[in-house]
């Protein structure tokens, strides 16, 4: 765990048991000759932030528009709250909150306005929670929609989403296009949801380091295929950035055992890798490397060494 990472024994407690909130089967989905998912496979359990990684056309707006019952899958099996959302989608979508990367609003409607009309689809609608969140982020109740920023409106729908205390809130790329101090607040508000009531976020973000910042469990995505999903300690203890020194230059990377990928050249490299450390420091000793330096990469390089990794070994199988 890095200091970057907001862990919450409410969170680790609530997650461990129940039945999954999502569970997601072998899932492809095909836009004519476009593969957007290719036999993808994934848990959620309850009570859990779980952040759904990948730069932009992975496929995880895809996949949220497959849970919210949006679009059905062209082959494989999913399930919301043990439910088939194209086939059952009220019994879906009255437990979730949904907040898109666009923020599609009725940019006609004051706040207030907009408050009560998504107040009548939802009975569970909390008017007191909803007014302190409208205060934490110092939105005015009488302005127009289409009169705010792009932060203000980002604020307005996770509002929007939060104040009926969904099961479970679906953000796609929350805070996409904004400044840091708006994706703090975002943050901060997605952390005390789940931290303090049990209930369960999965967001999609390209930004890593976010995602780093308030996952429990992280899915990577590449080109529509899952590259791996762990908990988020579990990734962070596993994966190491070392650095060798070599007895003698060379111009090839060393053959360190779970090397995902290396930088330098002579007889200095850095590489990114995965294993326990005390077998990755045998391994050094085998090939004729010392160990000068060993610290914990980022989840944007554990992303980036293993995407590059299956890139390399997709284009070796075409060749």
């Amino acid at each position: 765990m890095t200091e970057q990472h907001v862990a919450s024994p409410a969170r680790k407690a609530s997650a461990c048991g129940g039945e999954p909130v999502v569970e997601v089967q072998h899932l492809s989905r095909r836009f004519r000759r476009k593969v957007a998912l290719d036999g993808v496979s994934l848990t959620v359990p309850k009570g859990m932030v779980f952040g759904l990684v990948g730069e932009n056309g992975a496929g995880k707006t895809t996949l949220i528009k497959i849970l919210l019952g949006l679009l059905a899958p062209s082959e494989g099996q999913v399930r919301v709250f043990g439910l088939d959302p194209v086939a059952d989608p009220v019994g879906v979508l009255s437990r979730i909150g949904y907040l898109s990367e666009d923020r599609d609003m009725p940019g006609w409607m004051r706040l207030d306005e907009y408050m009560r009309y998504t107040q009548a689809f939802y009975p569970g609608w909390d008017e007191a929670y909803a007014e302190e969140l409208r205060q934490t982020f110092n939105l005015d109740s009488r302005a127009k929609l289409r009169t705010l920023s792009r932060g203000e409106k980002a604020k307005a729908g996770l509002l929007g989403a939060l104040a009926y205390r969904p099961d479970l809130l679906l953000l796609d790329e929350p805070s996409s296009g904004l400044d840091p101090v708006v994706r703090r607040d975002i943050l901060s508000a997605i952390i005390r949801t789940v931290a303090d009531e049990g209930r369960t976020v999965i967001f999609s973000s390209h930004l890593l380091d976010e995602v780093e910042r308030v996952a429990d469990y992280v899915a990577m995505v590449s080109a529509g295929k899952l590259v791996m999903s762990a908990p988020m300690d579990e990734l962070k203890a596993t994966h190491h950035r070392l650095t060798l020194r070599l007895a003698e230059p060379t111009v090839q990377a060393p053959a360190l055992d779970g090397m995902l990928s290396a930088e330098g050249g002579g007889r200095e490299w850095t590489i990114v890798c995965d294993g326990q450390l005390e077998a990755l420091r045998a391994s050094a000793t085998r090939i004729g490397a010392m160990i000068v330096e060993s610290s914990s990469p980022s989840l944007e390089e554990i992303f980036v060494a293993r995407v590059g990794q299956r890139k390399q070994l997709s284009l070796a199988g075409e060749g």
